[in-house]
């Protein structure tokens, strides 16, 4: 049997546990699973584009357990009235090849996202930072703001977005926690000006910038979230040859980042290798520091193992029939034979004729 988390099974996982608590854990999956980057069998994910969006699965396995995540983006669903990112994914044992578990993850990789956000904002940006400025006020925004106010001190979050009512709606979910400040601002550049923290996570699928380089501070992080595609970029040229850039996974965030901009032999450094202790993170108090963040199938195979063990422990989902029988592994065709008859078969062969 496979254990199936539909989205109310997470959202009350995640109720029980409380966002700042599966937030944090998540992130302590995270880091344990970079920490052994080298175990892993890796590839970019493989994307089908169409004109209004994108269609990817999201495969990586080490020797015990295979993940994959099936994910859209499709811009345009907001104007209509449906989610502009959906996902689902499942983890295997690796052994067998048996699905373990089946699982929503919509709601689940906007925590995976602001969780891997933090992560890296944990070992590049400058420690006593305080406020962030959130440009984009969508779907993925509140799950960044509470992550870094609960898991990185920010205690001032400032935020823009072209869209009203998605700021409304950000300010509206923020109240219930009081010792965040919200300041609405008028513009990007009046949000990001004084932050230590600048998040983009904008949705439009086109060559944007967000940010430009007459934004940008001395000691800065940038944590750039929404350029997750080609085509799709929220950062000038210039603001990335203004700082040190960390990516997830190389091969893939040079298609699909905003280094996409960038010749090919433009410096950047993994993730990984800085938790590891191999490359230096950030080098200075002013030194800008930029994390381009496309999504990484092992943010979800951290994110499914995660799920797996709490669902587990809290007997969370429903055990469902993904897989036939094993009772004669060679004799599949009994499954069909228990349920009709030859008879029954060919009176309805004769009736269809």
């Amino acid at each position: 049997m496979t254990r199936f988390l539909d989205v109310p099974d997470t959202s009350r996982l995640v109720a029980t546990i409380g966002v700042p608590r599966f937030l944090a854990e998540l992130v302590g999956t995270l880091r344990a699973d970079y920490l052994r980057w080298t175990d892993f069998d890796k590839s970019p994910r493989v994307a089908c584009h169409s004109r209004d969006g994108v269609i990817e699965l999201m495969p990586v396995a080490d020797a015990k357990l295979f993940a994959f995540k099936y994910v859209n983006g499709h811009p345009v669903n907001a104007q209509r009235g449906i989610h502009t990112v959906m996902a689902f994914g499942a983890l295997a044992n690796v052994d067998t090849g048996y699905p373990v578990l089946l699982a929503e993850l919509t709601l689940t990789t906007a925590l995976r996202t602001a969780a891997t956000s933090v992560l890296a904002a944990q070992a590049l940006a400058r420690p006593d930072s305080k406020t962030m400025a959130l440009i984009g006020n969508g779907a993925q925004s509140e799950f960044q703001a509470i992550a870094f106010h609960t898991l990185l001190g920010i205690d001032e979050i400032r935020v823009f977005d072209v869209d009203e009512h998605a700021t409304a709606k950000l300010v509206r979910n923020l109240s219930a926690y009081p010792a965040l400040r919200v300041v609405r601002t008028a513009s990007t550049a009046d949000a990001v000006r004084g932050a230590d923290i600048v998040t983009t996570v904008t949705a439009d699928k086109a060559y944007a910038t967000i940010l430009t380089p007459d934004m940008i501070e001395p000691g800065m992080h940038l944590n750039a979230v929404g350029g997750d595609c080609p085509g799709k970029t929220e950062l000038h040229a210039d603001v990335l040859r203004m700082g040190r850039v960390f990516v997830e996974y190389e091969p893939q965030t040079r298609i699909e980042g905003d280094i996409q901009q960038m010749s090919a032999d433009f410096p950047v450094v993994e993730l990984w290798r800085v938790l590891r202790g191999e490359a230096a993170g950030r080098e200075s108090a002013t030194q800008i520091t930029v994390f381009d963040s496309v999504g990484f199938a092992l943010e979800d195979y951290s994110a499914l193992r995660y799920l797996h063990a709490l669902a587990l422990q809290h007997d969370a989902g429903t055990q469902i029939s993904l897989i036939p029988p094993a009772a004669d592994p060679k004799n599949l065709f009994a499954l069909i034979a228990a349920e009709s008859t030859p008879a029954a078969e060919s009176v309805a062969f004769e009736l269809a004729h």
